[in-house]
């Protein structure tokens, strides 16, 4: 080649060169302008949604505190928001970065299971300051009470909002629970406050994601031992799929029992039992059928073994949904519903009645914060901290269930929040740790054994090797996330009592 040709070649090199980066800038450029459209558009539904609460309340209130009945419902509308943008993730995350659900179909089951959990079991009393934080006799007078509620509220939905733009999946209860500690300390002094429960709350920071990542981690790594690295995986899958699915048909029925249903049924501990196993056996029988018929047609390979698990992690969403919508509905309409009592009771009482209309409000803020504003999150749990496969979401659902009833049983306070993301973090450091002592060489040798002669097992040893030096746990989000959960309750707290004080600065 000549000294022509080359600079011809060098030239048409830097050309295209050029070309596929103004292109990838471009493609940057469409993508940060739909994100922008798409924030736009959300943001404008969230201000309908708000006006609409707005008008909803006005026409339920009357008389001299319409006003502050209209102001509390927007607030706790808001705080709902809040909770379905960032909170409902857990739920669906790990099931939409399997691809066991796309966006859509996620968004779409957890809105209908949040809404009916939170309409059909949210309970007609709840607790009017969140557990047990503050004593009721502390604040007594109705007026203080119903301010303290309003900065409870408002803060709890302010930290939660911020939290969700920075991408960090919180706490809500501990949110709320900030929120009411901070405003009852403003309002009644630091002998108002519980300090026992808020230890246990503390405690809960790091015991919630220890149970659920190492439930999740033992999970995941007695899969791959029993299924996914032996070498005949279809009779291993046979084998032990139906009683892992059993076991978390179990776990869930104990979990609704205990968790979801508990405003409307509270069964005893003999009916829990009797309910879980009955529906273990019959899952059981039913599964082992149905991968039966479906190992007929099954490759001896891990990606269709994981296949057997899309049904349940679909129904995993759905049933975590229900129970989160039951339970969470609470931390945005029971400080409304006090206020709601306080005004047209004239007094404060550590119990109330929850008006139908302020559940509906609070049902229908959790769906509207998830559709529009819950993808970030979910895909931050599901994709970006680390790659999530059926069997590794099959884990967090898994660990999700039995987590929180053995929490229960053991008197401890844990965070359904807390014990999702731990669970995602201990699936991930399960598959680093297998990958770096060499886990992935055996099963993958044992699936191709057959193809060895077009197989260069030399490279495929390297790329192994190559692939050992990654870290398979993003551990910005780690640190992030953690922090987070540190600061959840001080930072609510502290926004909460500085907007009590503004509040009443504005008053006098």
């Amino acid at each position: 080649m000549n000294e022509f040709d080359k600079n011809s070649a060098s030239k048409a090199l830097f050309k295209s060169q050029t070309v596929d980066k103004d292109l990838k800038r471009i493609g940057q450029l469409q993508r940060a302008t739909h994100e922008a459209g798409r924030n736009i558009y959300s943001l404008g539904f969230g201000l309908l949604f708000l006006l609409g609460v707005w008008l909803f309340a006005y026409l339920k209130s009357d008389g001299d505190g319409s006003l502050i009945l209209i102001a509390a419902a927007v607030i706790g509308g808001y705080m709902a928001m809040n909770i379905g943008a960032n909170d409902v993730a857990n739920n669906v995350g790990p099931a939409v970065g399997s691809k066991a659900l796309t966006m859509v179909g996620a968004l779409l089951i957890a809105a209908i299971f949040e809404a009916l959990g939170a309409i059909v079991a949210g309970g007609e009393v709840v607790s009017t300051i969140s557990k047990g934080i503050v004593s009721p006799e502390s604040i007594a007078d109705a007026d203080t009470f119903i301010w303290a509620m309003m900065a409870a509220l408002m803060s709890a939905a302010l930290w939660v909002n911020l939290a969700t733009w920075i991408g960090a999946p919180v706490s809500t209860t501990h949110s709320i629970v900030g929120g009411v500690m901070g405003a009852g300390i403003a309002a009644a002094g630091f002998g108002a406050v519980d300090w026992p429960v808020m230890g246990a709350i503390a405690a809960s920071w790091v015991i919630s994601p220890l149970l659920g990542g190492v439930v999740a981690a033992a999970f995941l790594t007695f899969i791959k031992v029993t299924v996914l690295f032996k070498a005949d995986k279809i009779s291993a899958a046979k084998r032990w799929v139906p009683i892992l699915v059993a076991i978390m048909a179990t776990a869930f029925s104990a979990y609704l029992m205990v968790k979801g249903l508990k405003r409307i049924w509270k069964p005893d501990m003999a009916m829990i039992a009797a309910v879980s196993v009955s529906i273990a056996f019959l899952t059981y029988f039913w599964v082992r059928s149905r991968v039966a018929r479906a190992a007929l047609m099954m490759e001896n390979k891990r990606k269709s073994v994981s296949k057997l698990f899309t049904v349940p992690l679909i129904c995993s969403a759905a049933l975590l949904s229900f129970a989160h919508g039951s339970n969470d509905v609470a931390n945005a309409v029971g400080p409304l519903a006090a206020i709601v009592n306080a005004v047209n009771d004239g007094m404060v009482s550590a119990k109330t009645t929850l008006p139908f209309w302020v559940l509906v409000i609070g049902a229908l803020g959790i769906s509207v914060g998830l559709i529009l504003f819950g993808p970030k999150i979910i895909r931050l749990v599901g994709e970006k901290i680390t790659k999530l496969d059926h069997v590794r979401a099959f884990c967090v659902a898994l660990s999700a269930s039995i987590t929180v009833i053995i929490a229960s049983g053991l008197g401890l306070p844990v965070s359904s929040t807390h014990i999702a993301v731990g669970a995602v973090f201990g699936v991930g450091f399960v598959r680093e740790a297998i990958t770096n002592r060499g886990g992935g060489i055996p099963e993958r040798v044992a699936a191709d054994k057959d193809a060895r002669s077009v197989i260069d097992e030399g490279k495929l040893f390297k790329s192994w090797r190559k692939h050992r030096k990654r870290k398979l746990v993003r551990r910005q989000y780690v640190l992030s996330i953690a922090a987070a959960w540190v600061v959840t309750v001080p930072a609510s707290a502290l926004l909460s009592a500085a907007l009590y004080f503004g509040i009443q600065f504005v008053r006098h």
